[in-house]
């Protein structure tokens, strides 16, 4: 996985369409913004992870014994 990933166009656009209301936004708005963001990756990162758990039968539920 030494291979940087590539964005598609969409993606591309993305980042400069949001590259472009950050720079409309207050000192206040973009720190404000930017917690939450955290917030959001924070919680998709749990997300993923209990699924992973799930998926793979490694939830506390689960007897490993």
């Amino acid at each position: 996985m030494n291979q940087p990933i590539e964005l598609s166009l969409e993606q591309q656009f993305s980042i400069c369409s949001f590259a472009t209301q950050v720079q409309q936004m207050s000192h206040e708005q973009a720190q404000d913004f930017l917690v939450k963001l955290y917030r959001q990756m924070m919680v998709r990162e749990a997300t993923y992870q209990e699924l992973l758990k799930q998926q793979w039968g490694l939830d506390s539920g689960s007897s490993m014994a």
